[in-house]
């Protein structure tokens, strides 16, 4: 199992400090950097945050860097560690402009991109943006679809019931082949539908390896109807506590999870270091307890 980690950025630190940041996860051979969307926030909203008791986004952020700036910038000063968004709110953009982003980003980054996607939580953006809240997975499905055409179809043209994409060219390819892997995040049925459809991975956010495993199965449920398997998918999960040591990393192995991805936030880059040098140590000693 390997150790990726998550991370934003606000503009408070300079673009040295993205540029250090990677170079830590790269450094210590970490697998990943991946980075969350969301162009506005609201110091009020009535949306529920899903992953808190209190419904409220946790250290009440009040911007982010988008995210595939932010990826091709870290492309730039790293040559190994795959680049993800974690994840992008794809019904709330253009899926031609969005397709656009992730193919320049692979392209650039040698290939390096994981794709991951999202449906959006926070209804008051998508009222801002003039965007409809509703029927926003239906909405990202024929999105992905249409970015399909485009990354992979010489002339591209997509006809939906939401979306009709008349025929034309949209260049550089991806790198990837057929097209970056699509990660599909959120842990309701819906999403993990979307995954047995559509995706070639499940990005589960805040999952306990209780509820991991819970949901695996059902997962496994909808594979199936899907006429697929888990060989065809791979998981990534973000850990509901905090990862202290190899016994709280063990059990997600166990459960067939192929990356961790941690949350990596310091005051600076020498506590930055300090985390990618713990998350080091970590991998090391799962890949020592798992020798064969």
């Amino acid at each position: 199992m390997k150790i990726g980690v998550v991370s934003g950025f606000d503009g408070r630190r300079p673009p040295e400090f993205i540029v250090g940041a990677a170079r830590i996860v790269e450094e210590r051979e970490l697998h990943s950097f991946f980075v969350p969307e969301h162009v506005l926030f609201f110091r009020e909203y009535a949306s529920r945050y899903p992953y808190s008791g209190d419904g409220r986004i946790p250290g009440e952020p009040d911007g982010t860097l988008e995210p595939f700036t932010a990826l091709a910038y870290i492309a730039a000063h790293t040559s190994r560690i795959r680049l993800g968004t974690g994840i992008c709110l794809v019904p709330q953009r253009s899926p031609v402009y969005t397709a656009k982003q992730v193919a320049d980003v692979d392209f650039l980054s040698g290939g390096r991109l994981d794709f991951g996607v999202g449906i959006g939580w926070l209804r008051e953006e998508f009222v801002a943006l003039d965007v409809p809240w509703e029927r926003r997975g239906e909405r990202t499905s024929e999105y992905v679809r249409v970015m399909k055409a485009l990354w992979c179809d010489e002339v591209s043209e997509y006809k939906g019931e939401l979306y009709t994409l008349p025929p034309c060219v949209q260049n550089p390819k991806p790198v990837q082949k057929p097209h970056p892997p699509i990660f599909f995040g959120g842990e309701s049925d819906a999403a993990l539908r979307r995954v047995a459809q559509l995706g070639q991975g499940w990005y589960g956010f805040q999952l306990s390896p209780e509820e991991l495993t819970e949901r695996l199965a059902r997962l496994d449920e909808l594979l199936a109807e899907a006429g697929r398997s888990r060989s065809d998918v791979r998981v990534y999960v973000s850990p509901r506590d905090r990862v202290k040591g190899p016994a709280e990393v063990e059990p997600y192995a166990e459960a067939g999870v192929e990356q961790l991805i941690l949350p990596f936030f310091a005051r600076d880059l020498d506590g930055l270091a300090r985390r990618a040098d713990a998350f080091a140590e970590l991998a090391l000693e799962h890949l020592e307890r798992n020798k064969p």
